[in-house]
């Protein structure tokens, strides 16, 4: 290991600089001595002989001329191996169950590798949840990017713990598996995932990174590439289907704005780095299929919109970069109704090309279609009826109005352990699509329509 010994040049909050360097990287790995203790660091900028450090941790009582610097010589290298399946570590990767270090000949680099487009294999294989509302109308495909676009003190932690413990790939005998990255929350939330990844049995296929809330914020910039990195070991040489579970995105996007105004960069939307885009599409980007090979990553992200904020720039360019969302509904959520997906704003633009026959059922996307256009014009009636009173509906609008509260009472609702198969989710869709008359069944093929419809008396 190389090592240089530099006094510090500047110490403001997380960010130092030191002069006088030779032979440092970009990334490179850095190591502080304060009278605290030991720190972790991470080049982020160089300038000539002068190299700029962020500091995983807290610097408090840390001055310019009580701390030396080290660097090491080489990247931010996580120990891979399959025992990290069951396990959990901090925000930087270090153990803090107990279960002592892992050793391992094989060493990551957490930024990763850009996976060559030309090397993506397109997805295809259904993943159930086993929650209705996804499986049915919003399907993830392995190897998707699909988000989840959630508030402040909405079900989007519990809907998440909910995809773990129920997941799985149809019609296969492979390997499945879980990482899963907390950045910024809360001690509650994290014991609660623990608690239900226990409770579940699914303790042993899931590998955890915890950034706390009262943890340095700086960390969170690592934990969901340390996530990454692990997804990436346990797809793409390990050969297992992973699901990777990010939350909150929006704890990222905050401390990746409070290093670049500590940089003093150019500010952009809301106070963001003007790269919050291509940073944001680094980290997305690292899921998915290569061809040939016989893992696979699949990333629901779920940020929380501040004020229920769709086109915030967190939003905004996840949308963009990811193939559709899961939105949650505040208002569905306050008439109890879990879970409160809005399913009007959301979709799944991979879920065409996973669905039907030898997938999941040869009626999916009729039904599909027809809830979305049928619940869609539910929330016209709905609106119609405020202004001129349900009683001066026309009998065929009145249907519609029912089909509506149908829908969300039996086909979104659903409990919290209630695990739904694909054929149930499309049966309870039928059972809710047939108390509407004829004449609004447009998107149903009659071949469909005369195999699965079953009138309610």
């Amino acid at each position: 290991m190389r090592t240089e010994y530099i006094k510090l040049d500047h110490l403001e909050s997380a960010i130092l600089t030191v002069s006088g360097i030779e032979d440092v990287s970009y990334g490179e790995v850095v190591q502080i001595e304060t009278p605290e203790g030991l720190l972790i660091g991470q080049v982020m900028g160089l300038h000539e002989d002068m190299a700029t450090v962020q500091v995983f941790g807290d610097t408090t009582g840390t001055r310019v001329d009580n701390a030396v610097v080290s660097f090491t010589g080489h990247q931010f290298l996580l120990p891979m191996s399959e025992h990290i399946l069951g396990r959990i570590f901090d925000g930087i990767g270090r153990p803090i169950d107990g279960g002592g270090e892992i050793y391992s000949d094989v060493m990551m680099n957490i930024n990763g590798s850009a996976m060559n487009p030309v090397s993506r294999e397109y997805p295809r294989n259904f993943i159930q949840t086993g929650i209705s509302a996804i499986d049915g109308l919003m399907t993830i495909i392995r190897g998707q990017k699909l988000p989840v676009f959630s508030g402040s003190g909405l079900d989007h932690d519990h809907i998440a713990a909910q995809i773990i413990r129920q997941a799985q790939i149809r019609n296969t005998d492979d390997d499945f598996c879980f990482v899963f990255g907390a950045i910024g929350v809360q001690k509650d939330e994290a014991d609660f995932f623990a608690e239900t990844f226990r409770a579940a049995g699914v303790q042993d296929k899931v590998v955890s990174y915890m950034n706390l809330a009262d943890d340095p914020v700086m960390e969170r910039l690592i934990t969901p590439k340390c996530a990454l990195t692990a997804a990436e070991y346990l797809a793409f040489q390990a050969h297992k289907h992973v699901l990777v579970i990010l939350t909150d995105i929006t704890s990222y996007a905050e401390a990746l704005r409070e290093i670049s105004n500590l940089r003093e960069e150019v500010p952009s939307r809301k106070g963001f780095p003007g790269y919050l885009y291509s940073d944001l599409a680094a980290m997305y980007e690292r899921a998915g299929i290569l061809r040939g090979g016989k893992g696979s990553i699949t990333l629901i992200p779920i940020l929380t919109m501040p004020n229920d904020d769709i086109t915030h720039p967190i939003a905004d360019l996840t949308g963009y970069i990811t193939e559709g969302q899961i939105v949650l509904s505040r208002s569905l959520a306050r008439e109890n109704v879990y879970p409160a997906i809005d399913i009007l704003p959301s979709l799944s633009r991979l879920m065409k090309d996973g669905i039907g026959e030898g997938y999941t059922r040869e009626d999916h996307a009729d039904v599909m279609r027809q809830i979305y256009a049928s619940y869609a014009k539910a929330q016209d009636v709905r609106n119609l009826a405020q202004i001129i009173g349900e009683d001066d509906l026309s009998a065929a609008d009145r249907q519609v109005l029912a089909f509506g509260d149908a829908f969300e009472k039996r086909f979104l609702q659903q409990d919290f352990t209630e695990n739904r198969s694909i054929e149930e989710t499309l049966d309870l869709g039928w059972e809710v699509l047939s108390l509407l008359p004829d004449s609004e069944l447009t998107q149903i093929s009659p071949e469909m329509k005369a195999k699965y419809m079953k009138r309610v008396s």
